[in-house]
């Protein structure tokens, strides 16, 4: 079986391209079967991810700084399933700040600005409050998405986009990476409080 090239795609997405090169006339049970499949296999092989992978360097500091902003909740919008997303983020201790259950996930099939509009929703419902989401990406594409979902967008310039690709894009702050965790604070701060500011 030929596969679809990823290219940050989301799971959902490169398994119908799969489907489709490969002539499988796609029904209701194929998506769910790939996609049990997927977890299945990558399961097996996830003692292999703290071996193998690796952490962006400042990441964990980030999300522990960023938690302890008051009304703050951290999830994860990724083109991965939410399976795999949640062994990637295990691997290297890096969940105890993530709220996985108002994520966005690669086996919706959603594009990445719908879904970070549904990972809003699911803020709202289950903490009873609305949220103004802030994105912190690495790529043009994360720029897209957040500026379609009416997202503030933080880029980090640590992917194949560069500082000024992202800043081109749209982002509203660009970072060089997450090595400072003050500096990433200060700006999910300032986008957040210039939001409270513009409703007032």
């Amino acid at each position: 079986m030929k596969l679809a090239p990823a290219m940050g795609r989301p799971d959902s997405e490169i398994i119908f391209e799969t489907l489709a090169i490969n002539g499988i006339v796609v029904d209701d049970s194929h998506l769910p079967r790939f996609i049990e499949a997927l977890a299945r296999s990558f399961g097996d092989r996830r003692k292999r991810l703290a071996k193998e992978g690796r952490a962006m360097p400042g990441a964990k500091e980030a999300l522990h700084a960023v938690s302890r902003l008051d009304g703050t909740v951290q999830s994860v919008l990724t083109g991965t399933i939410k399976s795999n997303a949640v062994h990637k983020l295990m691997a290297f201790g890096l969940n105890t700040y993530v709220d996985f259950e108002v994520g966005g996930y690669g086996e919706e099939v959603y594009p990445k600005a719908s879904l970070l509009q549904v990972a809003q929703g699911r803020a709202k419902e289950k903490y009873r409050a609305p949220f103004e989401a802030v994105l912190i990406g690495d790529s043009t594409r994360d720029v897209q998405a957040a500026r379609i979902a009416g997202a503030a967008m933080i880029a980090v310039a640590s992917g194949r986009s560069t500082a000024a690709e992202l800043a081109e894009a749209g982002a509203d702050i660009v970072l060089p990476d997450l090595s400072n965790a003050s500096e990433v604070v200060a700006a999910v701060a300032r986008l957040t409080d210039r939001y409270v500011g513009g409703r007032q």
